[in-house]
């Protein structure tokens, strides 16, 4: 038994990943509710996703990272199955809960990540590491003035003909 809220990250390490994306969406859902507010679960989903994009390293295997080191979780799956492909032991790793300006400053786009806070320090750190942003997601691309990715723009094109449905029935 406990007094109060369970801390996330204590429901992170010992229940997993699902159980805290279900928490994190029934307490934002819950302060909403309280106020009158009606919004679908697949928002806060989203920026859930985003706070968990993020794994730290516990095991390295045969990968070129070390202990404690944390990247994208999609990051770490390919970096596994292409060591699994050349029979090499892959990483082991643990998911971890980022708050929402740390997770959104980490994304794989500088771009999107200077839309949010901190421009200056991003802007500057991506010139002097010489990054580049390949434009794969919906923000930066409408940052640049560029068409939405297909796939995106579908789901887009999907969400505005619901509205459209739901406004007329």
């Amino acid at each position: 038994m406990i007094d109060g809220n369970p801390a996330p990250h204590d429901i992170l390490s010992i229940l997993g990943l699902e159980a805290l994306a279900s928490y994190l969406v029934n307490e934002i859902q819950s302060v909403y509710r309280l106020q009158g507010v009606t919004i679908n679960d697949k928002h806060i989903e989203v920026i859930t996703r985003q706070m968990l994009q993020k794994v730290e390293i516990s095991d390295p295997g045969d990968s070129a990272f070390i202990a404690g080191e944390q990247l994208d979780k999609l990051e770490a799956e390919e970096i596994n199955e292409k060591l699994i492909s050349k029979k090499q032991q892959p990483m082991v790793y643990k998911p971890i809960l980022l708050g929402i300006t740390k997770a959104s400053l980490q994304t794989r786009s500088f771009i999107s990540a200077a839309s949010f806070q901190e421009t200056t320090r991003v802007l500057t750190d991506a010139a002097v590491y010489r990054k580049s942003d390949h434009l794969i997601g919906l923000k930066e691309n409408v940052i640049v003035g560029r068409l939405i990715p297909l796939e995106q723009a579908a789901q887009f094109e999907g969400l505005r003909m619901m509205r459209l449905f739901e406004t007329r029935h």
